[in-house]
């Protein structure tokens, strides 16, 4: 059964998300036959960081408030993150455009290291403060996925896996997304949001069980048959 996740390496709510569905993946019965596939989602395709200015000045300049607003959310942000393990770091945030990251991930799908990959980056942007606009930092990650170094030197100084990258965002659209993470599951059942691990739970036991194939009694077509006792054998 396949789980395809639209998330963007800038949503913290996709860290969560993550953390979520692993938590109930780990108690789903089915979960080695499960497939997840990540798909790039760039929230602001159109960043153009500014040099050395803060996470909380950002937010309060897209969002038209201050900046002790953008701290308070923020702060509320790291908590809901510690509740699942998680370690948020705002204030070494350095804001991104993620475009590069999420071509690395392309890359690193050709080698079955997606979802390593995907894991990764959360952490260097969210809990580490690196600089993915950074293609030294963005080796630097290449390597500790044991990626071949001249393949991810060549896709950085290229436009290579932009047009996956714009394909899974025309995908986004066609069916219908407008925030992340957006969680599709067997094609069928979407979830949009980090929602909790429960509710994950019951979307994967319902897809579950729509996937797996029915055997329908054909009245009238009961024929000789060896009995649970034995009998007529």
């Amino acid at each position: 059964m396949k789980i395809e996740i639209w998330s963007d390496i800038l949503c913290p709510f996709c860290y969560i998300g993550k953390r979520r569905l692993e938590k109930a993946l780990a108690g789903f019965a089915h979960a080695d036959k499960v497939q997840v596939e990540w798909r790039s989602f760039e929230l602001d395709p159109n960043a153009d960081p500014t040099p050395g200015e803060n996470q909380y000045v950002r937010l309060a300049r897209k969002y038209g408030n201050t900046e002790e607003w953008a701290r308070q959310m923020s702060a509320n942000m790291v908590q809901m993150a510690a509740e699942e393990g998680l370690a948020f770091d705002f204030d070494s945030l350095v804001p991104a455009n993620s475009l590069d990251a999420h071509r690395l991930i392309h890359l690193a799908t050709r080698h079955d290291r997606q979802d390593a990959a995907k894991e990764r980056l959360f952490k260097a942007y969210l809990e580490e403060g690196l600089d993915i606009n950074d293609h030294a930092v963005l080796r630097r990650l290449g390597a500790d996925l044991e990626l071949p170094e001249s393949e991810v030197t060549a896709v950085l100084a290229s436009r290579e896996f932009e047009p996956e990258v714009r394909h899974d965002e025309y995908e986004a659209q066609q069916i219908g997304v407008r925030g992340v993470p957006y969680f599709v599951f067997a094609d069928k059942y979407a979830v949009s949001g980090a929602q909790p691990a429960e509710l994950f739970g019951e979307v994967l036991e319902k897809a579950w069980a729509e996937t797996q194939p029915r055997h329908e009694a054909i009245v009238g077509a009961d024929g000789a048959a060896c009995g649970l006792d034995g009998s007529n054998c």
